[in-house]
């Protein structure tokens, strides 16, 4: 078990990609901390964890307000005392270019996508400092490198957690923190499944997919990056440190599309 014993809190794990590190954690021996904002699903997350043996509790709390970062690590501590890994992941995904996002829609993408992170992060340090060091991994995206005209608010936090990772990640690699974050690319989760088929597509468009964006022939899984989570939460990465990697099927420096045959 390559995370045994390990308390992980995973903001956002009651569904999608939080959903699938959280599971994967419990199995490899993690006692994991499941968050979201509904208690029925999280409840039915920890529920399924346990029934399959593994280790795992439940907070809720909405991240846009500014004081539950502080009472989540607190109330891992207070279970748990001590916590050595944080992975950001809770995020809203906003639609709308810079004339259609209003500033309310603004505040509260960056609030619950960059802000949220930064105060998590800022709670847990005296703790990973005690404990002489943790692991800290943000879920960033590929749009943090410009982003679609469409995601403006979404593109524009996820750039600013991708320079929040590596500014702290230089700053606290001393005191044995380490930070790093995955920028992934499209991933089929039940979320992102609905939200196409609101927009238009057919039930089965993810067998539908160009190659073009899938050129493995399928998008990718919450599990493909929740075993690439195992590996930089584990001690089997002890020294990397400020890493943003990109989880995605295709370079992002020299893409070179792949066409159907016409």
């Amino acid at each position: 078990m390559r995370l045994k014993g390990k308390v992980i809190l995973v903001t956002g794990s009651t569904t999608g990609i939080g959903e699938g590190m959280a599971r994967l954690f419990a199995r490899e021996g993690a006692r994991v901390v499941v968050h979201g904002t509904r208690g029925e699903e999280a409840r039915r997350v920890v529920a399924d964890i346990r029934r399959r043996k593994g280790k795992a509790i439940h907070l809720l709390g909405n991240l846009a307000d500014p004081a539950v970062p502080a009472q989540l690590i607190a109330a891992v501590i207070r279970h748990h005392g001590r916590i050595d890994g944080l992975v950001n992941n809770a995020a809203v995904m906003t639609r709308g270019n810079m004339e259609m996002t209003d500033l309310a829609k603004f505040d509260r993408t960056v609030a619950i996508n960059l802000r949220a992170p930064f105060l998590l992060i800022q709670a847990a340090l005296p703790h990973f400092r005690k404990q002489k060091g943790g692991r800290v991994l943000n879920i960033g995206s590929v749009n943090a490198y410009s982003g679609e005209r469409n995601q403006f608010a979404y593109s524009v936090s996820k750039g600013g957690l991708m320079t929040l990772t590596r500014n702290i990640a230089d700053a606290y690699a001393v005191e044995g923190v380490r930070i790093n974050q995955f920028n992934v690319g499209w991933t089929l989760t039940p979320n992102e499944k609905k939200l196409k088929q609101k927009e238009g597509l057919p039930a089965n468009w993810p067998s539908r997919v160009s190659p073009e964006f899938a050129p493995s022939g399928r998008l990718l899984d919450p599990q493909d990056i929740a075993w690439a989570a195992v590996y930089f939460l584990s001690d089997e990465a002890p020294l990397i440190n400020g890493t943003v990697m990109e989880i995605e099927q295709f370079p992002m420096i020299g893409r070179m599309q792949a066409r159907s045959p016409r």
